[in-house]
């Protein structure tokens, strides 16, 4: 769900206390990211916001997300509207969940 090393590789380059503050305008950009994304009603707006948080999800080594929302983002790009969205919040939930268990120790 999360590759821990993309994670620490980030951490190590920046630095913790940047670190951190990357980690909270992750979540921050996200969360508004995935408002926007349950909230498009077309193809062209769907690929845009999957686009913007595959690759957020990338830098910080949110794997699962990253996987969900490039498949996701390829069907949109074929024009499709219909995806199943819900899959993306649960799964971002889901890694949220799992980085927030290790954020102390990724912090320190």
């Amino acid at each position: 769900m999360i590759d821990w090393q993309i994670a620490n590789d980030l951490k190590q380059a920046i630095g913790p206390e940047v670190f951190e503050e990357v980690v909270t305008v992750f979540f921050q950009e996200t969360d508004s990211t995935l408002n926007r994304l349950l909230g498009a009603t077309t193809a062209d707006a769907m690929k845009s916001e999957l686009h913007f948080m595959k690759g957020s999800a990338l830098n910080l080594g949110f794997s699962d997300l990253a996987q969900i929302c490039q498949r996701l983002e390829s069907r949109a790009e074929a024009g499709e509207s219909d995806l199943p969205l819900a899959q993306v919040k649960t799964i971002y939930s889901a890694s949220q969940d799992e980085f927030s268990r290790r954020r102390a120790e990724m912090i320190a």
